[in-house]
């Protein structure tokens, strides 16, 4: 996999470079972007290759699910706060092709959301071919989508010279740190649907000194242990003995819970009720994880402790505070986990590498490449 960088700054000039970034940010009722997170870690590239003198083409989906089919226009207008970008209501048609034809050295422009064409998601060839001859040089630095098959990430490769973006490149290095960790080592997951998790749950115990689960994954822990869990979300399928046994695993030592009339309380695990729903970890926990943060010279961290958007942010906070004191390489991945550390308030520049990839980190983390890193060779 090439970076852009590599090439010549002087080979650049002129050249219209189609960018796929990873901007697929929230957009609120009122049409406006909600959070920049992604935007802002995108920047790097896009600056790079209008000082280079590029004529680019930035391209991004927005929208979680594949029919929404929603205009990227917010997050250019958001995007326009940093640089100077031209919307174009238009993907490969005739609006897009003179906008292109148009552009100066080092100007750039955003065409609209790529999966309101179907072909986006299919993977289609003929999507790609068309979205390719845009273009002389393919820029991938959408890391959150590259574990896609999508036409951008796996097709557009195929018929244009393709290079990783600042952003890509990073996410790559930083993660396969993440595969190999500096001793001692600590990695907390979060998150829900266990079945999905094992796999990653067992590799990480093979490579980190404790692995500590969390969020809804840890009622699992609980109801395959025979405690109760009360009306908690549990998975289909429960962790086995080749976990739960497993010497460097971790898991709650309290929780809180939320009663039918929405009071709170901190209870051991044995104590949950049959009314009772978990929404986080407790204080004991937090003391329990205080000194392997301490001790860790690498820390990987994937998923809230509780409940963020229903307001349980208090313990991930503590993770958190404890994690930014730490002098450990760090890796903090997962919408999530990023959205649920901005409520803390925890300055990020003291959290060490945070990734913008959600599903696609942790798959990354598992199989050490994706679809779309792939394509570029």
């Amino acid at each position: 996999m090439k970076c852009i960088d590599e090439i010549p700054a002087g080979e650049l000039k002129g050249k219209r470079v189609l960018l796929r970034t990873g901007m697929d940010l929230p957009v609120d009722d009122e049409g406006n972007v909600s959070d920049v997170f992604r935007l802002e870690r995108s920047l790097p590239t896009v600056e790079f290759l209008a000082k280079c003198g590029a004529r680019t083409i930035i391209a991004s989906k927005v929208g979680h699910k594949p029919k929404d089919k929603i205009s990227i226009a917010p997050v250019a207008e958001a995007l326009k706060k940093y640089v100077p970008v031209v919307f174009v209501p238009d993907l490969t048609g005739i609006v897009a092709q003179q906008a292109i034809h148009a552009m100066k050295d080092g100007e750039m422009i955003m065409i609209e959301n790529l999966q309101r064409d179907a072909r986006e998601i299919a993977g289609d060839d003929s999507y790609a071919k068309e979205l390719a001859a845009l273009a002389d040089i393919y820029v991938n630095d959408a890391f959150p989508s590259a574990h896609r098959g999508s036409a951008t990430m796996v097709g557009v490769p195929e018929f244009l010279p393709s290079y990783a973006g600042l952003l890509m490149r990073d996410e790559v290095r930083e993660i396969d740190a993440a595969r190999a960790p500096e001793h001692p080592s600590l990695a907390i997951l979060g998150g829900a649907k266990f079945e999905t998790k094992a796999p990653l749950i067992k590799l990480l115990l093979e490579k980190y000194d404790h692995v500590f689960v969390t969020g809804a994954l840890a009622n699992d822990v609980f109801k395959a242990r025979g405690l109760p869990v009360g009306r908690s979300l549990i998975s289909k399928e429960l962790p086995d003995a080749s976990i739960l046994e497993h010497p460097n695993f971790l898991a709650p030592i309290d929780v809180t819970v939320e009663r039918p009339d929405g009071q709170s309380h901190v209870k051991k695990p044995e104590d949950v009720d049959a009314e009772d729903k978990i929404v986080d970890i407790g204080p004991d926990t937090v003391a329990m994880l205080a000194p392997h943060i301490a001790s860790a010279k690498f820390i990987l961290w994937a998923g809230p402790t509780g409940m963020y958007e229903s307001g349980y942010i208090h313990y991930t906070q503590g993770i958190a505070e404890l994690i930014a004191k730490s002098g450990a390489q760090k890796v903090i991945g997962g919408g999530d986990t990023i959205a649920a550390i901005e409520k803390t308030g925890v300055a990020q520049e003291n959290l060490g590498f945070l990734s913008t990839g959600g599903g696609a980190m942790l798959e990354y983390l598992l199989k050490g490449t994706l679809p779309g890193i792939a394509a570029l060779g």
